[in-house]
């Protein structure tokens, strides 16, 4: 049975929260040289204002996406949007970093209830094939254009107020929400749900938290104890949490999924697709204002042309992958990525606008086409009764890929930076981040202000060479495996995924 209007309109109203996780991802980026000037975080207490949000998310997508099945996707997206709009008005008004990271980790729980409710229930509201894709392909328009309007928005807010008014611009969009989602939403659950596991939501966050705490202190700090054992618990309890999966009936996270090498190629290109996007912009966005000089607003007019090439990538999406099998499009889209990720690789201190612009534009094109197709080929693998627990899977991939490109690619960027202004002989409050650089220069001479104004920006760009590099081979790489681990897929209109004899989903 098609879709009527009032699911379309339905599907206006579920784009909201999508394009508001998406900015609060990236809003406050721009934000970052005014929080630091205001409340002077150290550099590991930048990491966490800024990586506790998607660590949360990615955390508690899963238990969030199975609760939804239990007690209803609307009822949970409507708890969520309160949440998310409560933390967000403490957030705006936090007085010291350590209570910006903890309100950044409440908006991360409330997030973590809308990202899998709107996925599942546009699963559950679109049954045709041909209009789950299209609605799909709207979904990912909306995060990828998000993603690149957030910068526009925060500059323009940051020109005009403090920067706490990057958080209180969610409550009017959370306040529409609740009162149209009981208009145009329909209800939707499992009629028979399983027992909400709390252990299984334990080890899921063990296995996360730790994990990127050890990652990011060793880039930072060098090889130490605690974040080798952190990495070490990290890894142990999610072997755990793998386990319990596999012995439980109704498991929160059902992992014989992976067996289709399809489903494990898609859950991979998009995680990796969005480590890039997100791990990217935390460079762009730095090199923007503090190396080309940009004000806020004026920088975020730079995402404007990306933001139109993500949303021409999602539209196309649908039609290619009925004429194209999805293993070349994905494949496609990967190089496309990668080679906007090459060219922003070759960025230097004097402020290349025209290849900052084409590659951001590539990046954000090649990336979206790939996202787009791996969703659908994601939550096409779920029952309806289901779709809450795949779609939170589906966004787990996708919020982790995000807190692993800033985590990771920030730290290749960070341990760049540190080294070189080290090897300068720069002082100790210059190490941490280019802002505080840029900071202690403004306080020194006049020629020794300049030189380490100079060194830092420098320094900075050479940290961006390489985490650049990085991220175009990681897409270069999938861009070889996806064709065939894909292989299987048809095209669009051809045999759709089917249940096996155990009632599971394959691809084929």
């Amino acid at each position: 049975m098609k879709a009527g209007r009032k699911q379309w309109i339905g599907l206006a109203v579920l784009v909201l929260p999508v394009l508001l996780i998406s900015v609060d991802l990236h809003v406050l980026s721009y934000a970052l040289p005014f929080i630091s000037a205001s409340l002077a975080p150290s550099g590991s207490q930048l990491l966490w204002i800024i990586d506790i949000y998607p660590f949360m998310l990615a955390g508690l997508l899963l238990p969030m996406g199975t609760l939804g099945d239990r007690v209803g996707r609307r009822r949970l997206l409507m708890a969520g949007a309160a949440a998310f709009g409560a933390a967000s008005a403490v957030a705006a008004f936090s007085p010291s970093a350590d209570l910006l990271i903890v309100t950044r980790a409440l908006l991360g729980v409330g997030g973590a209830t809308l990202m899998p409710s709107t996925l599942s229930l546009i699963r559950n509201m679109f049954h045709d094939d041909g209009q789950r894709r299209t609605a799909i392909a709207i979904w990912t328009g909306a995060f990828a254009g998000g993603a690149m309007l957030g910068p526009l928005m925060g500059g323009a807010l940051l020109e005009h107020f403090w920067w706490g008014s990057v958080f209180l611009v969610n409550l009017p969009v959370m306040a529409l929400l609740l009162i149209l989602a009981p208009l145009l939403l329909p209800e939707s659950c499992d009629p028979r749900p399983s027992r909400f596991d709390l252990l299984s939501v334990g080890l899921s966050l063990g296995a996360i938290l730790p994990t990127i705490y050890g990652v990011q202190h060793i880039a930072q700090d060098g090889i130490g104890w605690l974040p080798v054992l952190a990495i070490a618990t990290g890894l142990a309890l999610g072997v755990v949490f793998v386990r319990r999966q596999r012995s439980m009936a109704d498991p929160m996270l059902d992992v014989r999924l992976f067996s289709s090498r399809a489903f494990t190629a898609a859950i991979s290109t998009n995680t990796l697709g969005v480590f890039a996007m997100v791990g990217s912009s935390l460079f762009t966005t730095q090199y923007l204002q503090m190396v080309m000089g940009a004000r806020p607003l004026i920088a975020g007019l730079y995402a404007l042309p990306s933001a139109g090439m993500a949303m021409l990538a999602a539209g196309l999406a649908p039609a290619l992958v009925r004429k194209v099998r999805p293993g070349l499009v994905v494949c496609a889209g990967l190089l496309v990525g990668a080679t906007g990720f090459a060219l922003l690789s070759q960025l230097d201190v004097t402020g290349q606008t025209g290849l900052l612009i084409a590659g951001i534009m590539l990046m954000a094109g090649g990336v979206t086409l790939v996202l787009t197709v791996s969703s659908d080929l994601i939550i096409a693998t779920a029952p309806p009764e289901r779709a809450g627990s795949v779609a939170g899977l589906s966004q787990v991939a996708t919020e982790f890929g995000g807190a692993l490109g800033i985590s990771l690619l920030g730290s290749i960027g960070t341990a760049v930076y540190r080294g070189h202004l080290a090897d300068s002989g720069a002082p100790a409050s210059a190490l941490d981040t280019l802002g505080g650089a840029l900071e202690t220069a403004r306080h020194l001479s006049e020629p020794a202000g300049i030189t380490l104004s100079a060194t830092a920006r420098e320094a900075f760009t050479q940290g961006q060479h390489y985490a650049m590099i990085a991220a175009a081979a990681g897409l270069s790489l999938m861009a070889l495996l996806a064709p065939v681990m894909l292989r299987s897929v048809r095209r669009a209109g051809q045999p759709r995924p089917h249940p096996d004899r155990s009632g599971r989903h394959v691809m084929r």
